[in-house]
């Protein structure tokens, strides 16, 4: 401004550009059912909650689901009994407890419904907007999709929502669809690897494909403790085949000598207590699809014990219950992995060769030949093997989304890192929207995008000896622009980047060498 009177004035003058800041890279958002949906008063029903623990999780959306199993006699002496899981199946809580075992941090909540009926896919896409991916529409920050309970929907439905996933991807521009191939919970002990693969590339479809992985097979975990599962986990309908199975034991060991009459009579009440102190509980409780009994109570947790002491066959249901519990899909580990590498590393390693925790084992075995077909098919719907190693553990194995026939986005580093560069680059330019179309603007915004790639590359996300290697932005008339565009107002600019791709494949050659002097 004009001075008039004599003295030393100070200006200030700004020596640097804005800077672009990085936007988070691994925040899921998991749709599905849970107990409740409350926070503060407010119905959280459909609306994205943002969350920071599993504790955080519990106190707004309810504790573990209300699994109930039948229970049939089985003509086997080798296995007197089988187990279906016959109502009260939900996989959300089960597989965020595994999204937090394997480095989870920060992410968001969409409860679709409770426990009072069976998933279905208008929860997740409902006509009136509101449900599940719609609502997630309006978050910017989630830049993963998880939806576990997929697997629980007929076949055909769950492929339908994997494809709506897709989509809600591409749509949303900056969001990662972590995919769980189907596979029949119930009937996980005989899997059809083959058939499997082939009906779940049938049913993905052949749009977006680019915006999603898939990962096989689901895995047997330890999610679920031995203190989570007593008899109570049986449907009501069920207890007279559970004492009738017990009692049978008691005879047989009468009769072989390896128990007394006395004894066997002591334990015969005991058994008889499964329906005498608690069957009116049950069946009320059952019929509202809540939790049966409350946890920790205290007869039904000496009866358990007792059971699990003096029967083997009771102890034989309890770890098939458990073991059926911990049946769970990848997605959650997948998600808690993926946040593990971009925090540690940063996105642009991909999320591949690293042990899942809280694992014993996957459900099918998978060899080199096996996983041929997975990683590099024909039509280039490529799955992501889990496989086991020796003295490694269990391995996620593949680094591919299902678009495995393009070269631009074959792997999932390289997708998820353009994503994050367009969306880090837009953010970083709308301070620079309705300012003057001219040089100065343009040399402002090519250094300040310039700055961040610098960034990017000295962190190990592009590839070159040098920055001008990895890579360049052009913008200008007569470079990106005519006289025209700047008319109409448009600035036009070009981002070129050579981003990293993974070593999936490494050849190494021998040769026998002469021996020297």
């Amino acid at each position: 401004m004009p001075k008039s009177t004599p003295g030393v004035y100070i200006e200030e003058k700004n020596a640097f550009p804005n800077s672009i800041v990085p936007v988070a890279t691994a925040v899921p958002a998991f749709l599905g059912y849970t107990e409740k949906a409350i926070r503060n008063g407010e119905n959280l029903t459909h609306i994205p909650a943002r969350i920071t623990s599993f504790n955080e999780y519990l106190a707004w959306f309810g504790a573990a689901p209300p699994t109930l199993f039948e229970l049939k006699k089985n003509a086997d002496p080798q296995q007197p009994f089988q187990l279906r899981i016959n109502s009260g199946q939900f996989l959300l809580y089960y597989s965020l407890k595994f999204y937090f075992a394997n480095g989870g941090g920060d992410c968001y909540i969409v409860s679709v419904g409770d426990y009072s009926s069976a998933p279905k896919l208008s929860d997740f896409d409902g006509a009136d907007g509101l449900s599940g991916l719609a609502s997630l529409l309006k978050e910017p920050e989630p830049t993963l999709l998880v939806i576990p309970d997929a697997s629980l929907l007929p076949p055909n439905d769950c492929y339908a929502l994997q494809r709506l996933m897709l989509l809600h991807c591409q749509a949303s521009t900056n969001r990662f669809a972590i995919i769980d191939v189907y596979m029949n919970i119930n009937d996980a002990e005989t899997p059809d690897t083959p058939q499997i693969i082939s009906d779940f590339r049938s049913g993905i479809g052949s749009e977006a494909l680019d915006r999603g992985a898939a990962y096989y097979p689901f895995l047997h975990t330890t999610i679920v403790g031995p203190d989570e599962i007593d008899y109570t986990c049986i449907n009501p309908d069920s207890y007279d085949v559970l004492t009738d199975l017990l009692n049978a034991e008691v005879e047989k060991s009468v009769k072989n000598g390896s128990l007394s009459q006395k004894r066997a009579q002591a334990i015969s009440a005991d058994i008889q207590q499964i329906h005498s102190n608690h069957r009116g509980i049950m069946d009320t409780l059952h019929s509202a699809l809540q939790p049966v009994v409350a946890p920790g109570d205290p007869d039904v947790e000496a009866l358990h014990k007792t059971l699990l002491l003096i029967s083997p066959t009771y102890k034989s249901i309890i770890e098939k219950m458990q073991a059926t519990l911990n049946l769970l899909p990848p997605s959650g580990a997948i998600a808690g992995i993926y946040v593990t590498i971009d925090n540690s590393i940063g996105i642009f390693q991909s999320p591949a060769n690293v042990s899942i925790a809280s694992v014993e084992k996957p459900s099918v075995i998978l060899n080199d030949q096996m996983q041929q077909d997975l990683n590099t098919p024909l039509d280039g719907k490529a799955v992501n093997a889990i496989r086991v190693f020796p003295g490694k553990g269990v391995l996620v194995w593949g680094a591919r989304t299902l678009d495995g026939n393009s070269q631009d986005w074959r792997y999932i580093s390289v997708r998820r890192s353009l994503s994050f560069i367009e969306q880090s680059v837009q953010l970083g330019c709308q301070p620079y929207v309705f300012e003057p179309n001219t040089e100065a603007t343009w040399v402002t915004v090519r250094s300040t995008i310039s700055n961040f790639l610098h960034n990017f590359w000295a962190q190990g996300g592009l590839a070159g000896a040098t920055p001008d290697d990895a890579f360049s932005i052009h913008v200008g008339l007569g470079s990106t622009m005519t006289p025209t565009d700047i008319l109409n107002g448009i600035m036009r600019i070009s981002v070129l980047v050579a981003v990293v791709r993974p070593a999936e494949f490494i050849a190494i050659s021998f040769e026998m060498k002469m021996q020297g002097g």
